[in-house]
C-alpha cells in the first residue's frame, strides 16, 4: 500500500501518539522508504538508512504538521540519513584527495580491472557476501538467511571485505 493511500485518521492518531496507529503506519511507509532509500543512497547503506529513517519518524512525528505532508516529510528524512551515511563513509582518513585522484585518474577499463582483481584476491567467504549485497543487491536479512550465517557475521565479512578491496584499489600500481 503506498503512502498516498494511507488514511487520514491513523496518520492524526499516531501523530497524537496512538502506539497502535504508530506501528501501522511505519509498517506501511515501509516500503516507500526503501524505495526512497534505493533511490538517496548508496546500495551498501540502504538497509541502514531504512532503519535509521524509521527511527527518526517514530521520534519526530508529533512534529508533523499537515497529514498530506507525510509522504515528501519521510522522502526528507531518508535523503537526510543516506547524506549522513554518505558523510560517515567519506570521513575516511585514506580518501584524502591524493588517493582520490589516483583513484579518478584511471581509465574506466583500467579501473574495472583492478576492482576484479581486487574481488579475485577476497576470500571465498567474503567474494560471496559482497557479490550478494552489493552485486545482487539482497538485504542483510536475505543474505543471512540464504548463507545460514548471522546478521552480525555478514555485517562483520562484509565490511572487512570492502576493506580489503579498499586496500587493494588504493596500493600503488605495480
Amino acid at each position: 500500500m503506498s503512502l498516498a493511500a494511507l488514511d487520514d485518521s491513523v496518520i492524526r492518531r499516531a501523530v497524537q501518539g496512538d502506539s497502535r496507529a504508530l506501528e501501522w503506519l511505519l509498517r506501511r511507509s515501509q516500503p516507500d522508504i526503501r524505495r526512497y532509500a534505493r533511490r538517496y543512497c548508496m546500495a551498501a547503506d540502504v538497509d541502514d538508512a531504512v532503519q535509521e529513517s524509521l527511527v527518526r519518524i517514530a521520534q519526530r512525528l508529533p512534529q508533523l504538521r499537515a497529514a498530506t505532508a507525510l509522504s515528501a516529510w519521510l522522502m526528507t528524512i531518508v535523503k537526510r540519513e543516506c547524506a549522513r551515511l554518505a558523510r560517515w563513509v567519506m570521513r575516511n582518513d585514506e580518501l584524502t584527495p591524493d588517493v582520490l585522484a589516483g583513484l579518478t585518474a584511471r581509465s574506466d577499463e583500467t579501473l574495472r580491472l583492478d576492482l576484479a582483481r581486487a574481488l579475485e584476491s577476497l576470500p571465498p567467504h567474503y567474494l560471496e557476501i559482497v557479490l550478494l549485497r552489493d552485486l545482487e543487491e539482497l538485504s542483510l536479512q536475505e543474505i543471512a538467511r540464504r548463507t545460514g550465517e548471522t546478521i552480525a557475521c555478514i555485517k562483520s565479512r562484509l565490511h572487512r571485505a570492502r576493506m580489503m578491496v579498499r586496500e587493494h584499489l588504493m596500493a600503488p600500481p605495480g
